[in-house]
């Protein structure tokens, strides 16, 4: 383990190099990487150089050390603070256990007892971080947490969001065990009235009704999903799916009789693959919402109600959002996949010239609402034709219509990136228009220009510094001095007055700021402008 870092923060240097000597800090697993004269500098140094003890006097110009403190923990919940002070007043010392102050010490600091309130922190730090890399703890933590990953797992499941990679991985890491040919999702619906305010614990008890009303065995897998009760079968063959519709119309009609809510089961048609089961929670849904134009407290199966058509054929959202995802985000090779991949399932899956063309359609639709949620120029983007059931209907094979929409699908993330670089060129622009005509203000501060341009303070920040190679911070301060300079050069103002029309309130931190920007105050640097002048005349 490193050693861990110390920032010293006191207006008096005497005094910081005095703290500085009075322990050998390396023998007690510390270093001194920095101090600091007042709370701005300080703070502007713990941002960059992210100490882990923070220890600072009270009493300082421009922002004091409580201030210091409250900014400081604002950021970092866990950086220690350590505050010295000559002043025995209660409510300092009130403030500081508020703000979670690691010590409160009293000047003049003795070296015995500075000595000791750093073995404490060191002792604590130590401990915090042993508990973060104690395996034993985290094993058993992670024990604990997976009945809850395992459902997240099984949810994810029936939504579709896994690759075959990650479902194998997932299925041997969490121990789920899910190893059938077959599989089918059930869903089942209460319909709560007027005990809705009892739905979580009326879902619970239909779970473990469920569970227990069941053959014996790992063949059906519940879990809470949303406002039902979802759950895998297992199935050994596709004839056993008609065995476990017997079973879940008794759970039904068990559960209605104990909970005295009318319970519906929907169940989607068999799948080979775990990776399918999106397919059969959507016939689930389907099913279980025909409830309202059956009778209630049954098992409904999607085949059952809607014969099937063309049943090797589906194109849900599962498949469009995947074109849709490669377009925003995606590399250039993502969105040729992704589109080879669409055009390989109209090649296998038998349909009809109509139901591939309607199934584009559908794709267009979500690509128009991509359009206009960008703002993008749709004519530009297809040549100015918007028929696009005529445009479709004319090619007469699927590589020559895959290659189309894999030129627009390529247009429209063209479009869509310089959209965005567009965006943070923009926002920086008026950041910078803004900071021109509100420097002046002493208030001026990023939450106020992030209130202005209605973006969060982590987003504004991450680009105004991308965009600038500066911080809000400094980029401000450098705009103040060059203000400051032209008043100088050009006017007879006083500093002080020059200072306030700057935006600095303080006239001493305007030229602590001024001498550390320029190398000399305000009042030389003006002297020496003067001199030069007369030489010169």
């Amino acid at each position: 383990m490193g050693l861990y870092k110390v920032m010293l923060v006191d207006d008096e240097e005497a005094a910081r190099k005095a703290i500085e000597k009075k322990l050998k800090w390396d023998e007690l697993g510390f270093q001194v990487i920095a101090t600091a004269e007042n709370g701005e500098e300080a703070l502007e140094l713990a941002e960059k150089l992210q100490p882990d003890v923070v220890m600072t006097d009270i009493k300082m110009p421009f922002m004091d050390g409580l201030s210091l403190c409250r900014k400081l923990k604002e950021s970092r919940r866990d950086m220690r603070i350590v505050i010295f002070s000559g002043f025995d007043e209660f409510e300092y010392a009130r403030e500081a256990i508020k703000l979670d102050v690691a010590e409160y010490i009293l000047k003049p600091i003795d070296s015995e007892e500075l000595r000791d309130v750093f073995l404490r922190i060191k002792k604590n730090l130590d401990a915090e971080i042993d508990e973060k890399r104690n395996q034993e703890k985290l094993y058993a933590y992670y024990q604990k947490s997976l009945p809850v990953m395992k459902e997240q797992f099984m949810a994810s499941l029936i939504e579709g969001k896994l690759s075959d990679e990650l479902i194998q991985e997932m299925n041997d890491a969490y121990e789920v065990n899910l190893e059938a040919p077959y599989y089918a999702v059930a869903v089942f619906r209460a319909d709560f009235g007027e005990r809705v305010k009892e739905r979580s614990l009326l879902n619970l008890s239909l779970k473990q009704i469920l569970d227990e009303n069941v053959s014996v065995g790992a063949e059906v897998r519940s879990f809470l999903y949303l406002d039902m009760v979802a759950a895998i079968l297992e199935l050994d063959g596709t004839a056993r799916l008609n065995e476990k519709i017997q079973e879940l119309d008794q759970v039904c009609k068990t559960a209605q009789r104990l909970l005295e809510v009318n319970v519906t089961a929907g169940i989607g048609q068999a799948v080979d693959s775990l990776g399918n089961l999106a397919l059969s929670y959507k016939g689930a849904v389907d099913a279980a919402d025909y409830r309202v134009l059956l009778e209630p407290n049954q098992a409904i199966y999607i085949r059952d109600i809607q014969p099937a058509v063309n049943s090797d054929f589906v194109l849900d959202d599962l498949d469009i959002q995947k074109v849709i995802r490669a377009i925003k985000l995606g590399k250039r090779q993502d969105v040729k996949v992704a589109v080879d991949e669409l055009m390989d399932k109209f090649k296998t899956s038998n349909i009809s010239l109509h139901r591939y063309q309607v199934a584009m359609m559908e794709l267009m639709a979500e690509l128009l609402k991509l359009g206009r949620s960008y703002h993008l120029n749709l004519e530009e983007i297809f040549g100015g034709n918007m028929d696009f059931y005529r445009e479709i209907a004319k090619f007469d094979s699927l590589d020559v219509l895959g290659e189309w929409l894999h030129g627009v699908c390529m247009k429209f993330r063209s479009l869509i990136r310089q959209e965005q670089t567009d965006s943070t060129k923009l926002l920086t622009e008026k950041a910078i228009q803004f900071i021109q005509e509100h420097y002046t203000d002493s208030t001026l501060s990023v939450e106020m220009i992030c209130q202005e341009l209605n973006v969060s303070g982590a987003y504004f920040s991450t680009i105004f510094k991308r965009e600038t190679g500066e911080s809000f911070i400094n980029y401000l301060t450098h705009v103040r001095m060059e203000a400051a300079l032209d008043l100088l050069n050009n006017t007879k103002d006083k500093t002080y007055v020059i200072a306030g029309k700057v935006g600095y309130t303080e006239p001493n931190y305007f030229s602590y700021v001024f001498r550390k920007q320029y190398g000399m105050s305000p009042t030389k640097y003006r002297m020496g402008k003067t001199e030069k002048n007369e030489t010169e005349n």
